[in-house]
């Protein structure tokens, strides 16, 4: 079953206040970014997010769990709907990835 665009934009909403945040379909899903960078997936309407160790100081109870299968473990946030909590543990997860590698240009 794939995420509803209603969900995707749902969990956009909700992280307003944390950054530039936009999505992009990936596979049926969808990638969610904030400035840029990707954090998380949504995946049958459900938040995944990538997991840091700010992330586990913040929120240690969070269980872990693959987005799709053969992926590896994300955080899977069910309780999206507390916005300031939800932004807050974002914004540390963001702060703790490494900035996206540039994308190489097409030689002819």
């Amino acid at each position: 079953m794939a995420s509803k665009i209603e969900f995707v934009e749902y969990i956009a909403d909700q992280l307003r206040e944390a950054g530039a945040i936009t999505y992009r379909k990936m596979f049926g899903e969808y990638g969610i970014y904030c400035n840029g960078k990707i954090f998380g997936v949504i995946c049958e309407d459900q938040l995944f997010l990538k997991i840091t160790k700010a992330g586990q100081e913040i929120r240690p109870e969070l269980p872990e769990a693959p987005p799709y299968k053969g992926a590896k473990n994300y955080f899977l946030v069910e309780d999206v709907e507390d916005a300031e909590a939800l932004t807050k543990l974002v914004k540390a997860t963001y702060e703790e990835l490494p900035e996206p590698k540039p994308k190489k240009r097409k030689t002819k």
